[in-house]
C-alpha cells in the first residue's frame, strides 16, 4: 500500500479552510500579510517584535530599481507583449546565488560559525577570522557581503538597528558583524554586509529554516517585479532593448514619511 502524503500547512473541506490550524476567515482582517507569510512558513504566529522585524525584512527587498537582473529579465519579457505571469516568472527565474538567492547560503555559513563557537568555546571574532581565511584559501566567495552599488548598504543599517531596538539582535547578528570585520582585515578592503547577509542573520535569529530563505526574498521582490512589468506594458512601446543605464527617473522627489 502506497503511504499517503502528509501536510501540516493547510486543509480545505466544504465550508472550512484551515491554515496551520487556524480558520482562514478568522485570520482575514486580523493578520497582516507579513504575519500570514510567517504563519505559513513557520507554523506559528509571531509575537509583536518578530512581526515587526519580519515585515521589515520583506519591505527591505520589495524593489531595488531597474538594474537588478530579475527586473531586467521581467521587463525584457514584458516588452515582447507577454502576459504578466510570464514576465514576472522570468524575473523570478533570474534570482540566483549572485542576485537575491544568497540568503540561504549565508544562513548556513552563519549557522556553521555559531555552531563552531559553541563547540569550541571560541569567540565570534576567532571563528570569523578562521572562516574567512578558510574561504580565501579555497577561493570561495562569502555570500552576503559586498555590493555592486552600495559601499554601505542602507538596508542593513536599518534592519540591524530595528533588530537591536526589538531585542532580536543576537548571536547571528554578532557573527555577521564579526565576519564583516574579518573580511576587512584579511582582504584589506571593506566588503559590507549587504541586504542578503543582513536578512540571513535575522532569519537565523527568527529560527527560519534556510531552505525557505530565498523564497522569502522572492515573495517580497515579486511585488516590485509586478510594478515594473505593469509600467513597461503601460507604456505601449514594444520590443525595445532593456538597458538600465538608459533609464531616467521621473517619479516623486525624495520625501519624508508623515
Amino acid at each position: 500500500m502506497v503511504e499517503k502524503r502528509r501536510t501540516e500547512i493547510a486543509w480545505v473541506e466544504d465550508g472550512r479552510i484551515l491554515v496551520r490550524g487556524y480558520r482562514l476567515e478568522e485570520l482575514i482582517g486580523r493578520l497582516s500579510f507579513a504575519d500570514a507569510i510567517y504563519l505559513v512558513l513557520r507554523g506559528e504566529l509571531p509575537d509583536e517584535a518578530r512581526s515587526r522585524l519580519f515585515e521589515a525584512i520583506l519591505v527591505s527587498v520589495v524593489d531595488h530599481g531597474p538594474s537588478p537582473p530579475s527586473t531586467v529579465a521581467a521587463v525584457t519579457v514584458a516588452s515582447t507583449g507577454a502576459e504578466l505571469n510570464a514576465a514576472v516568472a522570468a524575473g523570478v527565474l533570474a534570482i540566483s546565488r549572485y542576485h537575491g538567492g544568497a540568503i540561504e547560503e549565508s544562513m548556513r555559513a552563519l549557522a556553521s560559525c555559531v555552531r563552531r563557537q559553541k563547540e569550541r568555546g571560541a569567540s565570534a571574532e576567532e571563528v570569523a577570522e578562521e572562516f574567512v581565511s578558510f574561504c580565501r584559501q579555497r577561493g570561495v566567495r562569502l555570500a552576503g557581503f559586498g555590493h555592486r552599488l552600495h559601499r554601505g548598504d542602507p538596508r542593513t543599517a536599518r534592519l540591524f538597528a530595528l533588530a537591536e531596538e526589538l531585542g532580536l539582535a543576537g548571536e547571528y547578528v554578532a557573527q555577521g558583524r564579526a565576519l564583516e570585520e574579518a573580511l576587512a582585515r584579511v582582504l584589506q578592503r571593506h566588503l559590507p554586509i549587504n541586504a542578503d547577509g543582513a536578512i540571513a542573520a535575522l532569519l537565523c535569529e527568527l529560527s527560519f529554516p534556510p531552505r525557505a530563505a530565498n523564497g522569502i526574498f522572492m515573495i517580497a521582490r515579486i511585488a516590485g517585479l509586478v510594478a515594473h512589468v505593469s509600467e513597461e506594458q503601460g507604456q505601449g512601446v514594444w520590443l525595445r532593448p532593456v538597458v538600465p543605464a538608459d533609464y531616467e527617473y521621473v517619479g516623486p522627489a525624495e520625501r519624508e514619511m508623515t
